[in-house]
């Protein structure tokens, strides 16, 4: 019985790679030739940047929404969600406040919180308060502005302004007292006023007695 081999030319390639002797003494010569080059640029270097931040430690941080009120148009825009944080200088212990935008980090507000500034609270809203700066940071030349900010309720709101507060005592060089000192001066405060009111009332019901 006679059978007829048809060669496929589009038959897959054999799956064998090639031995070295399948090569010329050229193509081995090629292959063993160590062949290296120096890349232009080492991705693995990494590039410090400098926030100007370095020598500061965040004494609060708490997440806020910041408007701005615009002359202009005479109405209030957004400049930002994120962060707002109190930093203190390591060495001068001066305090300035500084918030970023989520995402982008760009500042939008910068600025040294100075004994002038007042905390108002703002119409119809018991979690945010409204200031003016004269001098604002976040923009090159500096600018005065009004800014205020809007806390998720009126608890963060209220310990925002504790805390700005401090800072501008801080910054006058008045001795600020530690919280927990503070605290319990607080609570003296409150149990001699507590006192005070009981006394009166003691007095009222004597004299309705008589």
């Amino acid at each position: 019985m006679r059978c007829n081999i048809h060669r496929d030319d589009h038959a897959a390639p054999s799956a064998r790679p090639p031995l070295d002797a399948d090569l010329s003494p050229t193509q081995q010569q090629e292959e063993e030739t160590d062949v290296h080059f120096e890349p232009v640029i080492k991705l693995t270097e990494q590039v410090e940047t400098k926030t100007l931040e370095e020598d500061e430690d965040a004494i609060f941080k708490m997440r806020a929404k910041l408007f701005r009120f615009d002359n202009t148009s005479n109405e209030w825009k957004e400049r930002g969600t994120g962060d707002v944080r109190l930093l203190q200088h390591r060495v001068t212990k001066k305090v300035r406040l500084v918030m970023r935008r989520d995402k982008t980090l760009k500042v939008c507000a910068n600025h040294m919180v100075s004994s002038d500034m007042r905390l108002q609270p703002n119409i119809g809203s018991d979690r945010s308060w409204v200031w003016k700066v004269a001098a604002d940071y976040s923009e090159n030349p500096p600018t005065s502005e009004t800014l205020a900010i809007r806390f998720a309720n009126s608890e963060n709101a209220n310990e925002f302004k504790k805390k700005f507060e401090r800072a501008q005592k801080a910054n006058t060089g008045e001795v600020v007292p530690d919280e927990d000192e503070e605290k319990e001066e607080e609570e003296e405060e409150e149990e001699e006023e507590e006192k005070e009111v009981a006394k009166k009332e003691e007095v009222v019901i004597e004299e309705k007695k008589d």
